[in-house]
């Protein structure tokens, strides 16, 4: 076990008198004492850290004490962002590195390496948090903080609380308390303060492990996998994508051997999901990926075919979707809503040029050339699409849609919100229509949709 000396920095003592300076203005503004209109009202605090250069910060309350320290003792199966377990004075906490949290890239560690910890109360939970450095306690007004923005900031949105600017320097503000799933769905909570507690209490539970008789068979439990993919690449699972998670645990099982499943990096959660990902995902289809598309989709007789697309990524599965949806609906005008939450590709989506290998395949017949040489589609191609920037995880005005084409998308999803948007799917698509998940995603399990393999493609209708 480590070591329970601490090295505490200064910045303690100043925790200390501002918790207790917090609840001194909380108390005098409750009592509606008179200011100067002058005086800013300093009603939160918080303790500002830094990730790879950039400023970060958490509620003062939040905080216990701040220490250095290293020699983590090393869980089993812990998860890839849990340093270890450490002893601080009797208490066995968790260690969690937010850069590896987050996907930070850092330079590997020695293992007796002195890190900066914020030892954080969550409820009844206690952690140790790794970050760069600790700078300092800011005193703001609440009312300074301003809302997050999916366009601010390097990590996922649902883990900042708000923005604050302080000296010209401008914080984000983490919500640790969904960082660490006290507020998060109550079953991924459960489950993940059930592994935590696991965790710290491996070390003295390991002699009764080894005595306790072997049980005839166990269950295979890759819980740890999924929390990984979870964390490294947003990817969620559930009956979505149950049985290829299944399959595809067997295959790393024997690719790896049963010891050594656990991802303990993002390239492994890269190459656990390789398999995942639909035909041509992402980029131009052949000829025969395009054909399997068009003997999928329904007759339609219908003047105009509106299709939402989500999840349109930069933009060349959707030129190719347009193609293809002309030639099956000659007669018809098309009208795509293709919807993606990276405003970079959603912008540069209509300007793209086609490679001129692509112009000259199958594509020829909606191809045509710019004044400098380049190919681009004809305008009844680029005209039949609207890129937007959208969540397709939030409420949208689209019209009833005749095909729902979104591969791949709602896997990376929350559970819940996989299901707000299957909802959505459901409510939004013509009693004719069909939608056209990933080829590992599946909508079988929920008795509102019925399934229809044609060839390669799995179609999905309304019951």
């Amino acid at each position: 076990m480590a070591d329970t000396t601490n090295e505490k920095p200064s910045i303690n003592s100043v925790l200390k008198e501002s918790l207790g300076n917090l609840q001194n203005v909380v108390s005098a503004d409750t009592a509606n004492v008179e200011k100067p209109d002058n005086m800013v009202v300093v009603d939160y605090k918080m303790v500002t850290f830094s990730l790879a250069g950039k400023d970060y910060a958490i509620d003062i309350m939040k905080v216990k004490e701040i220490a250095k320290a290293g020699r983590f003792t090393y869980v089993p199966n812990a998860l890839p962002f849990v340093l270890g377990v450490y002893n601080l004075r009797g208490d066995i906490i968790p260690i969690i590195d937010l850069r590896l949290f987050f996907n930070i890239d850092m330079p590997e560690r020695e293992y007796d390496a002195l890190e900066n910890m914020l030892i954080v109360s969550i409820g009844e939970l206690t952690f140790g948090v790794v970050v760069d450095e600790i700078d300092k306690v800011v005193g703001i007004q609440k009312s300074s903080i301003n809302p997050p923005h999916p366009l601010f900031g390097d990590i996922n949105i649902k883990y900042i609380q708000g923005v604050v600017e302080v000296n010209n320097r401008l914080y984000i503000l983490l919500d640790i308390e969904k960082i660490f799933g006290a507020k998060a769905d109550k079953k991924s909570a459960d489950e993940a303060v059930a592994r935590m507690a696991a965790a710290a209490q491996a070390p003295k539970k390991q002699a009764a492990k080894a005595a306790a008789p072997a049980p005839k068979e166990e269950k295979v439990d890759y819980s740890f996998v999924v929390d990984s993919l979870a964390s490294m690449r947003k990817f969620t699972a559930s009956p979505l994508n149950d049985k290829w998670m299944q399959t595809r645990y067997k295959e790393w099982e024997k690719e790896r051997g049963k010891d050594k499943t656990q991802l303990q990096s993002a390239s492994d959660a890269d190459l656990f999901l390789k398999k995942f990902y639909s035909p041509f995902s992402g980029t131009w289809w052949d000829k025969a990926y395009s054909d399997s598309i068009f003997k999928a989709l329904p007759d339609n007789t219908a003047k105009q075919i509106v299709v939402w697309n989500p999840g349109c990524g930069k933009g060349p599965e959707t030129y190719s979707l347009a193609c293809v949806l002309k030639k099956r609906y000659p007669e018809a005008k098309v009208r795509i809503y293709a919807h993606e939450v990276d405003l970079l590709s959603i912008s540069n989506a209509p300007l793209l040029s086609v490679p001129s290998d692509v112009a000259n395949d199958w594509y020829a017949p909606y191809i045509t050339k710019k004044a400098n040489g380049d190919f681009t589609f004809i305008p009844e191609i680029r005209d039949s699409i609207l890129f937007e920037y959208h969540d397709c995880a939030n409420t949208n005005n689209l019209p009833t849609c005749d095909i729902i084409f979104a591969r791949d998308v709602l896997s990376f999803l929350a559970e819940s919100a996989q299901q707000t948007v299957i909802t959505d799917f459901y409510e939004k698509l013509k009693g004719n229509g069909v939608a056209i998940l990933g080829q590992n995603e599946s909508l079988e399990s929920n008795p509102k949709w019925s399934t229809n393999t044609i060839g390669t493609i799995n179609i999905f209708g309304k019951k």
